[in-house]
């Protein structure tokens, strides 16, 4: 019998998967040996690269290599090339990484509303059971009903409903 919302994901994640993707990222972090963490004070204080702080980045990039004369002797020309070189490299990944993030919270949320929803619907059915009559389902909704304990107007038990399921478009 199938539940009575549109199920979009239907599917399992088993270990050697999740070693396989474990391994995946230790790998792409051992190839990102530089990466840095930044408080959240950095984060919110630090002058950020936009769009058009970028073109001005490079644009100073090129003044730079063909002004070096101009510059002080402390001035280290090639940190500048090297930090925004590394912060144009990261770009792309930086997106990859972002969809895939995405997708993955994405499917996190959505398979955990599908769970959620299947749960209040079997909670629903072993109420009705219950009223029913049928032995051993007093013991169960009443096991279940204790996640619901105290969120009524008078301390009852509510009748939960889940958020309208999602349809797919």
């Amino acid at each position: 019998m199938s539940n009575s919302f549109s199920n979009r994901v239907s599917a399992t994640l088993a270990a050697a998967a999740i070693a396989n993707i474990k391994t995946a990222i230790a790998t792409i972090k051992t190839n990102m040996p530089f990466l840095v963490g930044i408080t959240t004070q950095e984060r919110q204080t630090i002058p950020k690269i936009n769009e058009a702080n970028r073109v001005f980045t490079a644009d100073a990039l090129n003044a730079v290599a063909n002004n070096a004369n101009m510059l002080p002797a402390y001035f280290n020309a090639a940190e500048l090339k090297l930090d925004y070189d590394l912060y144009t490299a990261l770009d792309e990944i930086n997106l990859l990484i972002t969809q895939l993030a995405e997708l993955i919270n994405d499917t996190q949320t959505l398979a955990g509303s599908e769970a959620y929803i299947s749960a209040l619907s079997a909670y629903r059915l072993f109420g009705a059971a219950a009223a029913g009559g049928v032995p051993g389902a007093d013991a169960v909704y009443e096991a279940l009903a204790q996640r619901f304990k105290n969120q009524g107007p008078s301390g009852e038990t509510p009748a939960p409903t889940p958020d309208t399921p999602v349809n797919p478009a």
